[in-house]
């Protein structure tokens, strides 16, 4: 499908309404997207988070020239998976705390400027990264990420956004400890001690850059390790990425591919686009032009 040919104008709109804004902005979500031109065939405010996969495939599955998915990056990545290699573009209406995956495609992350770049947008077909058969859209962690995305209450994150999920990661580091890993690459084998790890499609995860390499229609992941024991190596890794300071890369190293494979000692869970829903040992490979999304002209 050539990214020339035009977004389409008729679309289903669904949205978490479980999500931090989704249940606020559904309503004005819908009638910014009709004012702006953009043909609604149906709109739903999904409230049981665990219902919007399969409204998402039935909607996909009933030929719906587009999808508009509204939610956090959990939920936009949950629904990758019933896009893949369909005639279905994907649009994105970013309403969570994070917003990595839109922010990566250099969409807006406010609701004017989302709307407007689903009305006057173009095609891109991007890719998707795998981790053991499970698509997910920008980024993946072990390590920090899962521990803090596992316990963070959710009216929490809810009241106090970005600045609320960093406070409570603050408060886990003090259990976190630092673990093996072993990345499989290109035939070899590297063991190092880590502090955290990243796998990146795109270059943001938590709403900022992390990977800068990272990109999503490179045809490569990147596994991107904060090596280590020293706790304090990780937080001075994030004051540098939040301050972007070259010292930075001196704390991680980089491993990249179309398939890599992930060890650690022991086994840890892995925070797949903010939600926990792997183990490791992990296969992670990239599913090249996997979908085609809506970003800006």
């Amino acid at each position: 499908m050539s990214p020339d040919r035009p977004v389409p104008r008729q679309a289903v709109l669904i949205v978490n309404a479980h999500s931090r804004r989704g249940r606020e902005l559904f309503r004005q979500a819908v009638e910014k997207l009709r004012a702006a031109g953009v043909d609604l065939l149906e709109s739903y405010a999904i409230r049981n988070p665990e219902k919007l996969i399969p409204k998402v495939k039935e909607v996909v599955k009933s030929g719906a020239p587009m999808v508009i998915v509204g939610g956090g990056d959990g939920s936009l990545s949950c629904a990758v998976d019933e896009l893949v290699d369909r005639d279905c573009v994907f649009a994105l209406l970013p309403l969570g705390t994070a917003n990595s995956f839109a922010r990566t495609l250099g969409i807006p992350v406010d609701l004017d400027g989302a709307v407007a770049t689903i009305a006057n947008g173009k095609r891109r077909r991007v890719d998707l990264g795998v981790i053991d058969g499970d698509y997910f859209a920008n980024s993946a962690a072990i390590g920090l990420s899962p521990l803090v995305g596992a316990t963070v209450p959710h009216k929490w994150k809810k009241w106090f956004g970005r600045a609320g999920y960093l406070s409570w990661a603050l408060y886990q580091m003090v259990r976190f400890r630092p673990f093996g890993v072993t990345i499989e690459a290109d035939g070899e084998r590297h063991s190092l001690t880590a502090l955290e790890v990243r796998i990146a499609n795109g270059g943001f995860h938590g709403g900022v850059v992390v990977v800068d390499e990272a990109e999503v229609d490179s045809g490569d992941i990147v596994v991107q390790v904060v090596t280590g024991r020293e706790k304090r190596r990780l937080a001075w890794n994030w004051i540098g990425v939040l301050l972007r300071l070259r010292s930075r890369r001196e704390t991680v190293r980089d491993f990249r591919g179309s398939r890599l494979r992930i060890e650690t000692r022991p086994p840890l869970p892995i925070s797949i686009d903010g939600e926990v829903t792997g183990r490791t040992p992990a296969t992670v490979e990239v599913a090249r032009c996997a979908i085609e999304v809506v970003v800006p002209a």
